[in-house]
């Protein structure tokens, strides 16, 4: 669980500190992986003889794959309009 805690602060920091919009989303799917390792240490201790931690990580990497997918789709293109994948310059739905 404390390899879980280091990894999602890693993520959760890069989220906030980043500004390019590929390196957030590296940053979102090293969360998304803390949340696994979370799940399959408190299914190891909470039930260990049913894998239903195991069935909630699979779930959590389909989304991830979807998310990835969705999110690198909108960055290609927006950088087809902008030239540019930083977040900084995203204001387009500003006043």
């Amino acid at each position: 669980m404390v390899l879980s805690a280091i990894l999602f602060g890693i993520g959760l920091f890069g989220v906030l500190s980043k500004k390019n919009a590929i390196a957030v989303l590296i940053c979102i799917e090293l969360m998304l992986n803390a949340v696994n390792i979370n799940l399959l240490a408190f299914n190891k201790f909470v039930t260990p003889t049913q894998f239903i931690g195991q069935i909630f990580a699979i779930f959590v990497i389909t989304v991830a794959a979807a998310e990835v997918g969705v999110g690198l789709a909108i960055i290609i293109a927006i950088y087809r309009n902008k030239l540019s994948v930083n977040l900084d310059e995203f204001d387009w739905l500003k006043w």
